[in-house]
């Protein structure tokens, strides 16, 4: 008997409810479907093989061009901002467009135009991969239209499209997850600390917003880019003789 019933005490317990998400307003708030979404499918534990990839920047390490922090953000910060960042950044906006308007032929000529953009071999075969096993994966698992080869730009705005994610919010993303590819294989390659490569990641938090707001107001006639040095050590990577990465 508990100390409650030995005094003649009638203990009552009350159940308490579950409390309810709430905004400042007292309404019931919820998960952003698309957020979530874009969050898993731009994970570096999707499948898609993002983590094999160093879109050259194996050579520029090995060659001495990135060698440190400093070296490392100014490295991607030009790969973003006049490179295949911000040339995918666009195509991405451009795919989203059209699969949101149904207009499926203008949505293939985007997907030819940026594998015709790829600089190099291993940067084709890098883009044209991911956009295969995002395509395939997403399909499976959200439920998505796949196609045999797309570009994973080209893949992403359009799956997006299809789920209703708004452009901003997915080119947004993307450049980060773009950045935070790079800034791994800096971590792995140069060797970066964790710390350090976080750091690069914040600092180039501006520069997404600017691309990817540049993004939002261009149309294919705005592609091109000066990322030269970035191009070249895509081709050199294909015969160097020490590889961990793909490109």
């Amino acid at each position: 008997m508990d100390t409650g019933a030995r005094m003649g005490i009638r203990i009552r317990t009350t159940r308490m409810p579950t409390p309810t998400p709430t905004s400042r307003t007292g309404t019931t708030t919820r998960m952003d479907e698309g957020l979530y979404k874009l969050t898993s499918w731009l994970s570096p534990a999707y499948p898609v093989g993002a983590y094999t990839y160093s879109h050259g920047l194996e050579w520029a390490i090995h060659a001495g061009d990135v060698g440190d922090a400093t070296t490392a953000e100014s490295w991607i910060a030009a790969c973003m901002e006049h490179g295949a960042g911000r040339s995918d950044a666009i195509l991405l906006v451009q795919a989203h467009a059209a699969a949101s308007s149904g207009d499926s032929t203008y949505l293939q000529e985007i997907s030819e135009l940026a594998s015709a953009l790829a600089p190099s071999s291993e940067r084709l075969r890098e883009t044209e991969a991911q956009g295969a096993a995002f395509s395939e994966v997403t399909q499976t698992a959200w439920g998505a239209d796949a196609w045999a080869r797309p570009p994973y730009p080209v893949a992403l705005g359009a799956a997006a499209a299809q789920h209703r994610i708004p452009a901003k919010q997915t080119v947004e993303l993307f450049l980060h997850a773009f950045a935070s590819n790079l800034v791994s294989a800096c971590v792995r390659l140069v060797p970066l600390g964790q710390s350090e490569g976080q750091k690069i990641i914040a600092q180039l938090m501006p520069l997404v917003e600017t691309v990817s707001g540049e993004a939002l107001t261009s149309d294919l006639d705005d592609l091109g880019g000066l990322a030269i040095r970035a191009d070249i050590a895509s081709m050199k990577h294909e015969t160097q003789d020490v590889r961990l990465f793909r490109s």
